[in-house]
């Protein structure tokens, strides 16, 4: 009997050893890895469809784990091998701390960190309320015109959403701004939720979203709106060009007391003339209207005139320009093919017209160069402004640096 103790116990020991060197052997040659978090995203289950949630929870959380490299080759290769969620299963309305719980698919693993393991989570019981489409209006169209009755489709909307919220609610509103129209309003505006404070409600649903407004706009007896003709005079400096001229405001309304006058005029009202001749700049002024007896202008009695003028863009060819040389050592002398290039250039008429050869310098700069064979790029200065290089030709020259040769001298006899 004591042999087979002594026996049961050597047994165990030695399975012990076995099971440690098997182990010991797999993790060898399969060890551990801790890796980089993974980012992994949130489930929410289990809510009361009557409830809902007031605050924000995060959308995820980073998970580190502890595993053998062949179950990392698992998990990487594996969709949705890590998952996340917060279970809110029997949870009343209130303020809960829920642990957000992480399942891995492929075992073995350790889960070594997990972030964030708890969050705060607030339900509320989901309400809905109905309330009558208010129409708001604000200013109002231009001079001359007015609105008709509005009508707005639908005529009340049902908001829903978190129960302290509903319960702040005091209006539901289609905002319309008239301030200086002209033309129906024919349009769908989005609808808005007041609380009692006029403040506008955020976190709930609108149903509808939007409202259908429609608001005729007629204009009054009397008035009515015509187009502002600028009337020109002369003609700009010559090599100029009258780029635009534009009006504010385009339109005018104009009013007489006899509705028949306003049917007479034209659409078009011209205004006092505009002279530019000789203009070389641009012009900003205001003139007055020409309007017939017994018609009046509604508003300003002048319009803002603006004008624009500028030089018309040309070019220029300047043919066999002098080269000159500038840093050549003292006693160094320098051959440069060709030694003339062709210079074309661009810029605004007027100066191009008086443009002179001796307005434009070209030089070859050979500071610092050995003996020997150099091919540069000539630079161009220019002594008048506005006059852009578009380029040269050629754009590369040849340059021979050398010392001067001395003659033989000839003896005397």
């Amino acid at each position: 009997m004591r042999n087979f103790a002594i026996n049961t116990r050597t047994f165990v020991l030695a399975l012990v050893l076995a099971i440690a060197v098997w182990i010991s052997a797999v993790t060898a040659a399969d060890p551990d890895e801790v890796r980089a978090p993974m980012t992994v995203p949130v489930e929410i289950i289990g809510q009361d469809t009557s409830l809902v949630r007031t605050n924000e929870v995060p959308k995820v959380i980073e998970v580190t784990l502890r595993t053998p490299q062949s179950v990392w080759e698992l998990l990487t290769a594996q969709e949705n091998s890590v998952r996340a969620y917060l279970d809110l299963s029997g949870l009343s309305a209130g303020k809960h701390v829920v642990e957000i719980k992480v399942q891995v698919a492929v075992r073995p693993m350790q889960i070594v960190l997990a972030n964030p393991t708890n969050v705060t989570v607030i339900l509320e019981p989901f309400a809905t309320k109905t309330f009558p489409l208010n129409l708001s209006l604000s200013g109002q169209p231009a001079t001359g015109y007015r609105a008709g009755d509005a009508i707005t489709d639908p005529t009340e909307v049902v908001i829903s959403g978190p129960q302290s919220l509903i319960d702040n609610a005091s209006r539901a509103r289609v905002l319309v701004n008239l301030s200086g129209i002209r033309e129906s309003v024919d349009q769908a505006i989005l609808i808005e939720v007041l609380d009692e404070q006029n403040a506008s409600l955020d976190g709930i649903t609108i149903t509808p979203q939007t409202a259908h407004v429609s608001i005729p706009i007629s204009q009054q007896g009397g008035f009515r709106d015509v187009a502002v003709k600028v009337v020109v005079e002369g003609q700009q400096a010559p090599g100029y060009r009258l780029e635009n001229i534009s009006v504010f405001p385009p339109v005018v309304t104009v009013f007489a007391s006899d509705p028949q006058l306003i049917k007479n005029i034209s659409g078009v009202v011209e205004t006092q003339p505009l002279n530019i001749q000789d203009a070389r700049n641009d012009i900003s002024t205001r003139l007055g209207l020409s309007l017939p007896d017994n018609i009046t202008i509604v508003g300003a009695q002048t319009v803002q005139v603006e004008v624009g003028i500028s030089p018309i863009q040309t070019s220029l060819t300047l043919l066999d320009q002098q080269i000159s040389i500038i840093g050549l050592p003292e006693g160094m002398i320098a051959q440069i093919s060709p030694q003339t290039v062709d210079v074309i250039l661009s810029g605004p008429l007027p100066v191009l017209e008086i443009l002179t050869p001796q307005d434009i310098t070209i030089t070859v700069d050979v500071t610092g160069l050995d003996i020997g064979v150099h091919q540069l790029t000539p630079k161009v200065q220019r002594l008048v402004d506005n006059v852009l290089v578009e380029s040269m030709l050629p754009g590369t020259i040849e340059v021979v640096l050398s010392l001067p040769v001395t003659p033989p001298s000839t003896p005397k006899p």
